[in-house]
């Protein structure tokens, strides 16, 4: 699976924060609240900064998807008569 590259840097100008180790204490399993706390951040700017990195994943994701599935066909549906349990 190929690394999902997020422009962390125009997210760190547009929150005037360190995107880049918000990231790793959320790899490291810190809560919201201790990160706000260490940073000064507001809750609600951590909320909405994971938020447009959760976007970003989706739409890379889809992105990906999309190009994979344009040179091949779809699948075909299974059959309810060939697999009675699906």
């Amino acid at each position: 699976m190929k690394a999902i590259k997020i422009n962390t840097e125009k997210l760190s100008q547009k929150y005037r924060t360190n995107v880049p180790g918000l990231i790793r204490a959320w790899k490291k399993g810190t809560s919201d609240l201790e990160i706000s706390y260490r940073t000064g951040i507001n809750l609600a700017t951590l909320s909405q900064i994971r938020c447009d990195l959760e976007l970003a994943h989706r739409r890379d994701r889809l992105a990906q998807k999309q190009a994979s599935s344009e040179g091949e066909q779809l699948p075909v549906k299974h059959h309810i008569l060939l697999s009675p349990f699906l």
